[in-house]
């Protein structure tokens, strides 16, 4: 369905396209804290948990991008087309 001039399914599978990049990303991130951490490596393995955190946030931020994708093109005035 396009809203507006944006085709809300496909904003929608973008979204969550950069979702599981991030993802991945995280999950690299944790295991080379650990491996950080093992390795003696304190402050690198610190520095990597707090980048963990962040990537945590971001993937919140993107859940609330896609909330906020279905309440904008409800919300919206405008032309609404759908394909029949």
């Amino acid at each position: 369905m396009c809203t507006n001039g944006i085709n809300t399914d496909q904003f929608e599978m973008m979204i969550e396209q950069i979702d599981d990049h991030i993802k991945l990303e995280r999950r690299w991130t944790h295991n080379l804290a650990h491996k950080a951490e093992d390795a003696g490596f304190e402050t690198v393995g610190e520095k990597l948990h707090t980048a963990m955190t962040m990537l945590d946030d971001i993937r919140a931020l993107l859940d609330d991008a896609k909330d906020a994708l279905e309440d904008d093109a409800r919300d919206a005035s405008g032309v609404t087309v759908e394909l029949v």
